[in-house]
């Protein structure tokens, strides 16, 4: 309602006009009496609902227009990113507005408080998520509300959040200041989960938003050496990752049955300031189930070594810092030829692969993309292999506790990122290295892998359980790799310098 036109009723794509009459001041006022008190964002509520009151002022103060917006509680819209909020890893989502974050959000602290069962906090500034009044509005369940006494201390009391009500995840809508930016990174690093909504489009907006782009990692502009320079291809003076993003995970709410993924938004960011095309998973809900109708094509393009302009990445890029030196010859010593030739290749042995707490979409990506002998199963009857989580881990599940007792051998991740996903899977496909002339693996390996091979054989005769000899990890990899070509469970056990590798029969 604008002073001296016509009321209006907006929808999506279209607007109806309610009345001939023009509104009077009188109209504006009868309204204003009649809801919640408005803050200094001009906004107001309706006690025990989610509608939200907005006002337009002159320069004067008095009210000129008001924007009444219907707010509902919509049961689901969380379903289609209820994996990623289960793992504990801290989202962000990037929409316009009225593209249903904050729906999306409230549903989100519901899903949390109730069926994970965590200590949810709601850091509400102007109680849109869970309405206007005391008490919040059921639709967030089980999670406690912090209402912001005026907008520009909502980081002040992010951080009381967390200093006083020992939460577990923290749920915020609108961040939109360097210092909620700054509030959000101490939050991360003391270890709580962060979900929040921000304006913006796409995840490259966000990266050239000076205001906000501390949230994925910030930028800095680096001037390289002329040989740095040379061997990156580029000019001396380029952008690059500041720190380790708050949010390890960014959705792109395109509308409300649909959204952009990026799982690892630390390597995506690198991707993008080196150049290079990024495109996220496309979820959609289709029939009421979570589609995958595009997968993520950011992070392949950078392992594949494709940017937009057709050159090739060069191999640095797509390495993984942490392979050492060590370990790379660890995987070329994993993969040489034998000392006598064989008439016939030795078939791949595909791994079969149950995530337990890790998204089954990121670890197929991650299979995919990287053409992996891996084959992710439905069930840990059906699995080699168990992958979770520390956090997981910790809690001793049942499906844990299970495992274990079947003797299937456990991986745990220190947390469910794309990074620790994609390291995990390329255990199983060490990458290839060209054999200097002359060169031969050093004794120390050749006999530890030997001893695994007659261990492995003797588990095959019928032995149940044999200790191997304490080896570094790197060894303990190999010997691990060994034991998966001959189809038998493999563990490692033992502190070091004395952790040494289990070779056992398989139990089904």
């Amino acid at each position: 309602m604008d002073l001296g036109r016509t009321p209006e009723a907006r929808f999506p794509g279209e607007a109806l006009q309610l009345s001939d009459q023009e509104i009077t001041d009188a109209d504006l006022q009868w309204v204003v009496e009649r809801v919640g008190e408005f803050g200094d964002d001009n906004r107001a509520g309706i006690e025990r609902t989610l509608h939200r009151i907005s006002v337009i002022r002159n320069r004067g103060g008095r009210p000129v227009g008001v924007t009444c917006r219907v707010g509902r509680a919509v049961f689901g819209t969380g379903k289609i990113i209820d994996d990623l909020v289960r793992t504990g890893q801290s989202v962000l989502l990037l929409g316009r507005p009225g593209v249903g974050k904050t729906t999306m959000l409230r549903e989100v602290a519901r899903v949390l408080a109730d069926e994970v069962n965590k200590r949810v906090v709601i850091v509400d500034t102007s109680n849109e998520i869970a309405g206007d009044g005391d008490v919040p509005h059921p639709a967030i369940g089980r999670a406690r509300r912090m209402q912001v006494p005026s907008t520009p201390q909502q980081h002040q009391v992010m951080i009381e959040a967390v200093e006083n009500h020992m939460p577990e995840a923290v749920i915020i809508d609108e961040m939109s200041t360097e210092a909620e930016a700054m509030a959000a990174r101490t939050i991360a690093e003391r270890g709580v989960q962060l979900i929040a909504t921000a304006h913006g489009n796409t995840l490259s907006n966000l990266v050239s938003n000076p205001t906000l782009s501390d949230l994925v990692g910030g930028t800095q502009t680096v001037t390289l050496g002329d040989i740095e320079a040379r061997r990156r291809r580029t000019q001396k003076t380029v952008l690059e990752r500041k720190h380790k993003p708050t949010f390890e995970v960014v959705v792109e709410i395109q509308d409300f049955y649909r959204v952009g993924v990026h799982g690892d938004v630390g390597t995506v960011v690198d991707t993008m300031l080196r150049g290079y095309k990024v495109e996220p998973e496309v979820r959609a809900i289709e029939n009421d189930e979570v589609q995958v109708v595009q997968s993520a094509s950011g992070l392949g393009a950078a392992i594949s070594g494709v940017p937009q302009d057709g050159a090739k990445l060069r191999s640095e890029l797509i390495t993984p810092a942490t392979l050492s030196a060590r370990d790379a010859e660890a995987a070329s010593l994993a993969r040489a030829p034998a000392p006598e030739p064989e008439p016939e290749p030795e078939p791949t042995q595909i791994t079969a692969v149950y995530a337990f707490g890790v998204p089954r979409t990121n670890l197929q990506e991650a299979v995919n993309r990287l053409n992996a002998p891996v084959d992710v199963v439905d069930t840990p009857e059906e699995a080699d292999m168990f992958l979770t989580t520390k956090s997981h881990y910790s809690r001793r599940p049942t499906a844990v506790r299970n495992a274990e007792d079947e003797g299937l051998p456990v991986y745990v991740l220190r947390k469910a990122t794309g990074e620790q996903i994609k390291q995990f899977v390329e255990r199983f496909e060490p990458k290839k290295r060209e054999e200097t002339p002359g060169r031969r693996p050093s004794n120390v390996v050749r006999s530890a892998l030997n001893e695994a091979e007659k261990a492995s054989q003797r588990v095959l005769a019928g032995e149940d359980r044999i200790d191997l000899d304490p080896q570094p990890s790197f060894i303990r990899r190999l010997q691990h790799g060994v034991g998966g070509r001959y189809n038998i469970g493999s563990s490692s056990t033992g502190q070091d310098p004395y952790r040494h590798v289990v070779l056992r029969r398989r139990r089904r």
